[in-house]
């Protein structure tokens, strides 16, 4: 077991998404998980029916207690409701996790549409976790809120990530599953402006529960484990979509995937 992440997120009794699906992601491909839980949500493959915010003060308190005992070779930052948790969380990054790669999943939105962002939190999020990250993993509509602008090509994306790049990320990745087609583009941007793409095919599937959870984590432990971010994005991308293809088709709704489908490479 290689690559420790610490994961500041919220909880789905489900199991499909949140801190459930950022466990066995990590656990999956190989590295250790410990957690930071920031809610408690009710919720499952259909939606999110209540939300209990837990005091930033504990939630910091989990952190710190963790990474003081084990440490961290990564960070990952999931669902962050509040401004008050938004405060605590990036005051944590700021004064403990000096030198460690953050990867900051804006959730912002559940699968099934349900708000798992205050709309009041947006722009502490913009202002407070953004610059936190040493990527940043929206997708294209966490990244027309993050960018301010309408999103409808290939383009559009890069030119959305630039601009969120300039908010103070040091790399995004806008994921592209949300736009149509038989393809599926993610866009990874860097602050050096390099820009590169990650294409393929289009899985048919409505088993897409946790994705972007699972995704974020996935980038964290191969950061974690000592890999490059283009590599980490890759495995993490092939490890996701595999989940989908394999999911087991839980649920009245979107459903979860198979997190623990043999992993390769």
């Amino acid at each position: 077991m290689k690559g420790r992440v610490l994961i500041i997120a919220g909880s789905d009794c489900s199991g499909g998404a949140g801190i459930q699906a950022d466990i066995k992601s990590v656990t999956c491909l190989g590295g250790y998980a410990a957690t930071a839980i920031t809610a408690l949500t009710i919720q499952n493959t259909t939606g999110v029916f209540d939300v209990l915010g837990i005091a930033p003060e504990l939630i910091v308190q989990q952190a710190t207690v963790t990474i003081d005992d084990i440490g961290a070779d990564a960070i990952k930052t999931g669902m962050l409701h509040s401004v008050p948790v938004i405060d605590a969380v990036a005051q944590f990054i700021k004064t403990k996790c000096e030198g460690i790669p953050v990867v900051v999943d804006p959730v912002m939105i559940s699968q099934s549409g349900s708000r798992l962002l205050n709309e009041d939190a947006v722009e502490a999020l913009i202002s407070k976790m953004v610059p936190c990250a040493m990527v940043l993993t929206p997708n294209i509509p966490e990244a027309e809120v993050l960018s301010g602008m309408k999103i409808t090509n290939e383009e559009d994306m890069i030119t959305a990530a630039h601009k969120i790049g300039e908010l103070g990320a040091q790399s995004v990745l806008i994921k592209g599953g949300h736009a149509e087609g038989d393809k599926i583009v993610d866009i990874l941007w860097r602050h050096d402006g390099d820009v590169e793409g990650f294409e393929g095919d289009r899985i048919p599937s409505e088993n897409n529960h946790g994705t972007g959870c699972s995704l974020a984590s996935s980038i964290a432990t191969g950061l974690a484990q000592g890999m490059g971010l283009s590599d980490s994005v890759a495995r993490a991308r092939a490890y996701v979509r595999e989940a989908i293809r394999t999911a087991p088709d839980y649920g009245k709704g979107n459903g979860p995937l198979n997190h623990a489908h043999p992993v390769t490479g």
